[in-house]
């Protein structure tokens, strides 16, 4: 018979309780400088309904919240490029802001001025295009909100003037995106003349018989309001805009009353015929081509 071999006897201090025992596994990576930081993808809550969406997902969506449908506001440039199908060219960069009254307030108004053009990268309140909608031909200019409030210069007032003379030159329609505070006071008389330019500049675009249309976006008001923004042959607006002279609360200290909503919104200028149409901003493109080409006779 084979004999039985004995197992060694361990001692019981060669034995490691369970619970101290290693867990099997994958080692942790040695980091010389600490854990690497996860990079995410900037983000904009919606200020409606406080909806988290990531800008990418906004930007193709126009700025319009998936989740409530509220219309954020567009930069000048974005709006721009959202509209065009092709830009052929940007007009009027050749027109800078000066300090013709050496204003100053808080601070001195080129401080202002370069502190603007940082924040937006544009060197003014107004953007002019030229290009292609569809297969139709426009120019187009658009408000840019942060820019000073989208104030109304004699900048503003030499480009959208320039608009006005490109498209009577080239027969073309024009498109104005207004989103403006009103005058700049920083200008002074200056600016306020530019209500009486922009004025004249929609009169010769009626004389050459050319569309003049008009998008109303959050907010306009003041000058721009009495001059430009309610000349156009045609009057839209997207949705919740507010549109009007002076502020709410400046009618309300006026008159006495409370003003409840929606006044001054597109809604109630709807109402009470100040607008022809108000348009969600994904019809926008196809609303305006439309009109275009009926008002042009174009196939």
């Amino acid at each position: 018979m084979t004999p039985k071999i004995k197992s060694p006897v361990l001692e019981k201090s060669d034995v490691t309780p369970w619970i101290e025992r290693p867990v099997p596994g994958v080692a942790p990576r040695d980091y010389p400088q600490g854990p690497m930081s996860l990079h995410t993808e900037p983000t904009i809550e919606c200020p409606e309904c406080h909806s988290v969406v990531t800008r990418t997902a906004m930007a193709f969506n126009a700025y319009v919240c998936p989740q409530c449908d509220e219309h954020l506001r567009m930069k000048a440039r974005d709006r721009l490029n959202w509209f065009f199908d092709q830009v052929e060219c940007e007009l009027g960069q050749e027109f800078t802001p000066k300090d013709p009254l050496g204003f100053v307030d808080s601070q001195p108004y080129p401080e202002r001025l370069a502190k603007a053009q940082k924040q937006t990268n544009e060197t003014e309140a107004l953007l002019v295009m030229q290009g292609l909608v569809g297969a139709i031909p426009m120019v187009a200019c658009a408000f840019e909100f942060d820019f000073m409030g989208g104030s109304m210069g004699s900048v503003v007032g030499d480009r959208f003037v320039l608009a006005a003379e490109t498209a009577i030159n080239l027969q073309q329609p024009l498109i104005c995106f207004a989103a403006s505070g009103g005058a700049r006071m920083q200008e002074g008389m200056i600016s306020l003349m530019q209500m009486a330019r922009t004025a004249a500049a929609t009169e010769r675009l009626k004389q050459a018989r050319l569309p003049y249309i008009v998008v109303l976006t959050h907010p306009v008001y003041g000058g721009v309001t009495a001059s430009l923004a309610m000349l156009g042959d045609i009057h839209l607006a997207e949705p919740k805009a507010m549109v009007g002279f002076a502020g709410k609360r400046v009618i309300e200290q006026t008159v006495r009353e409370v003003l409840d909503e929606p006044f001054q919104r597109a809604e109630f200028l709807l109402d009470h015929g100040v607008i022809d149409q108000i348009v969600h901003r994904h019809a926008l493109k196809d609303t305006v081509q439309r009109l275009v080409a009926k008002l042009m006779n174009l196939p």
